[in-house]
């Protein structure tokens, strides 16, 4: 269980991370990049959207720290970030520990109240 001494990300990080995971398509997209590399081209057709949409959900992924891309040429190569998921496990782990202590302390009251 992870100690409630960790750090919790910037809340302008977490917010950056939930708003680039809020569209469907963001969505997909990341779901596609969890199996490798990708074009733009290649995220953006089976989605169905022009590439402007596309390269804007992308600056919107990119801008919440979970993809990151190269240039070479004229194609423009994404990837998920290393620790694109970091922040949102940190986040996620912390209200896990706080909830189990809370049911820790309330089995302990019933316990409690069990004996004689």
């Amino acid at each position: 269980m992870p100690s409630p001494l960790v750090s919790s990300p910037p809340p302008e990080r977490l917010d950056r991370l939930f708003a680039a995971l809020a569209d469907g398509n963001r969505r997909a997209m990341v779901d596609r990049l969890a199996r490798g590399p990708a074009s733009v081209s290649d995220l953006a057709r089976p989605l169905d959207i022009a590439l402007p949409s596309a390269l804007k959900h992308l600056a919107l992924l990119e801008a919440g720290g979970l993809v990151e891309s190269d240039k070479v040429g004229r194609v423009r190569t994404y990837r998920i970030a290393p620790d694109a998921f970091a922040g949102l496990e940190d986040w996620v782990a912390q209200r896990k520990a706080q909830w189990h202590r809370q049911f820790d302390a309330l089995d302990a009251l019933l316990e409690a109240q069990d004996k004689p």
